[in-house]
């Protein structure tokens, strides 16, 4: 009998996990959301209070964003969204909608006499490639959302015809491309005020973006890559010298990927961006390396030199990716733990590690001006997306008459792969220009999961996204509240150049002095950078919380 009593002790024990299981597998039972724009925040309650689900609201976002915040996203670009579908499990997705290079795009196609001719890669309608945003809100719609696109849309349609105020995001980004946006009459015509950056408060009115999202309202993704609008675009483009063509357009298709997974300790998973996105496997490779470093129980300055040398490693590695439907990425040799723990291995624990003296890899850049978004719905649904058109304003080229401000994605290829690109950095043979293809990118859209826990993270700022995205990953592991996460002082380092690029008061002298004594050089960038929105459920506690960057303008929300 003892022994029967011992079996059904144990069977109610198996039952009671299960049960606990499954209560922990539940949805959250409220929304929340953080954007970087209180009008996305509004359009998102809206369509969840409709009845849609987090991917119906991260429609709303994208599109209200592409109203709002022209200088950083939009229909004329891309980006990507990593997304948790919870069923019995939760199940994760990545939507690729990067964009692509037209068809006629060769790898010398920005060199004359072999030399890169400078700022045709950066301006006008040459540096756009296929915009892949559109296509991305119509999938979304069509495979996830319970609303019809007409619906999520909605609220940016009324937006874009009644207008949105100037803030002081959108003026600092103006003045940052004044000169580009002077040069193109359109944008001009739509951005700026007698040709100059518009005052605070000014209202900003775009009829012709919101007749843009009206053809998709009616037509999906039709509406945007055929017919009317597909012609107006390729004609505009052609017309300023771009070289899109009706097939381009109509024959651009996002890409379903598997998220990289990578696991953590604690039973927590790292869930990522795949290529053609860098950011998630240099998350992961920093992630396992500092697994193996004392870096919680360190004090500040040592501590910040056990995340310079993981990232200094991480970021040498990036040139070895590309596009994956043109490149064969060897993801699996740099997440094994036998080259991850060799990486960490040799990190002294004093001293700096000159990044000459690690094995040679090529340098890169990308523009560092995007958005990014969290959002996560009563059931558990939860979307992570960063969005972009490269630099502020993309290319600075609006289409006349569609009001779709066209990206400059181009530049993030590398623009000469056997020299050096405008920047003067060594090109990758990887990212290299060609028909079709999809830029490298650092956006790393994240979730780190466990059985009692999930956070979202992610935010703009090309080639520093990974470093700021793995300073809130950290927050988040030594238990600092949320509302910390995205207000992190930060600092950046990417191999070359061998420097610590870092906001004006991450450091004080003190801490400078004994970094400078390590060997490290460092950059004071004179002014803050990036726009982070995190979610955090607490499963166990059945709690749900969101902040949104300090630094930005957004807002985070908890609906009741």
């Amino acid at each position: 009998m003892p022994f029967v009593a011992a079996i059904r002790r144990a069977l109610l024990s198996a039952a009671l996990a299960l049960l606990a299981t499954a209560a922990l597998a539940d949805g959250p039972g409220r929304a929340a959301i953080a954007s970087p724009h209180a009008e996305a925040t509004a359009a998102a309650r809206q369509v969840l209070e409709q009845g849609g689900n987090a991917f119906d609201a991260a429609i709303a976002i994208s599109a209200t964003l592409a109203v709002v915040e022209p200088y950083g996203s939009g229909l004329g670009g891309g980006g990507f969204f990593l997304l948790r579908e919870q069923s019995d499990t939760a199940h994760y997705r990545f939507l690729d909608a990067r964009e692509r290079a037209p068809g006629a795009s060769t790898p010398d196609m920005y060199l004359e006499d072999g030399k890169v001719r400078q700022g045709l890669s950066i301006n006008g309608a040459l540096a756009a490639a296929i915009p892949g945003l559109p296509q991305a809100l119509a999938d979304l719609a069509a495979t996830h959302g319970k609303l019809p696109l007409r619906d999520s849309l909605a609220p940016a349609i009324r937006l874009a015809n009644q207008g949105f105020a100037v803030d002081r995001i959108y003026r600092d980004r103006a003045t940052m491309r004044l000169n580009a946006l002077r040069d193109d009459p359109e944008s001009a015509r739509l951005f700026l005020r007698e040709n100059q950056v518009p005052a605070l408060g000014t209202l900003i009115r775009q009829p012709e973006l919101a007749a843009t999202l009206q053809a998709m309202a009616d037509q999906g993704r039709d509406g945007f890559y055929r017919g009317a609008v597909g012609r107006k675009l390729v004609e505009g483009v052609r017309r300023a010298g771009g070289v899109w063509t009706l097939d381009d357009l109509a024959g651009y298709r996002t890409a379903w990927r598997q998220p990289l997974r990578y696991p953590l300790a604690g039973q927590r998973e790292l869930i990522s961006s795949p290529p053609p996105s860098a950011g998630g496997v240099a998350l992961a490779q920093s992630l396992a390396m500092l697994q193996r470093l004392p870096w919680q129980g360190a004090e500040p300055v040592q501590r910040t030199h056990y995340v310079v040398e993981v990232l200094r490693r991480a970021y040498r590695d990036r040139g070895l990716l590309g596009d994956p439907d043109y490149v064969t990425n060897p993801i699996n040799r740099l997440l094994a733990r036998q080259y991850l723990s060799g990486l960490a291995d040799s990190i002294d624990v004093h001293d700096a590690t000159p990044s000459s003296a690690l094995p040679p890899a090529p340098a890169w850049r990308e523009g560092d001006h995007t958005t990014h978004f969290s959002v996560i719905d009563a059931a558990g649904n939860a979307v992570s997306a960063i969005l972009s058109v490269n630099l502020p304003f993309g290319a600075a080229f609006t289409v006349p008459g569609s009001g779709v401000v066209l990206n400059n994605e181009m530049d993030d290829f590398a623009a000469d792969p056997t020299g050096s690109n405008s920047y003067g950095l060594a090109g990758s043979q990887a990212n290299a220009v060609a028909a079709g293809k999809r830029p490298l990118s650092s956006m790393s859209p994240s979730f780190i999961e466990s059985p009692s826990q999930f956070a979202s993270f992610g935010t703009p700022g090309g080639s520093r996204i990974p470093s700021m995205v793995l300073l809130s990953m950290l927050g988040f592991l030594e238990g600092r509240p949320v509302s910390e996460w995205p207000a992190i002082p930060r600092y950046h380092h990417q191999y070359l150049p061998d420097v610590i690029e870092h906001e004006p008061n991450t450091f004080d002298d003190e801490q400078k002095a004994a970094l400078r004594a390590r060997g490290y050089a460092l950059k004071d960038v004179q002014r803050s950078y990036g726009n982070q929105q995190v979610l955090y459920w607490d499963k166990r506690a059945g709690t749900l919380e969101a902040a949104s960057d300090p630094r930005g303008v957004g807002e985070a929300a908890v609906l009741e």
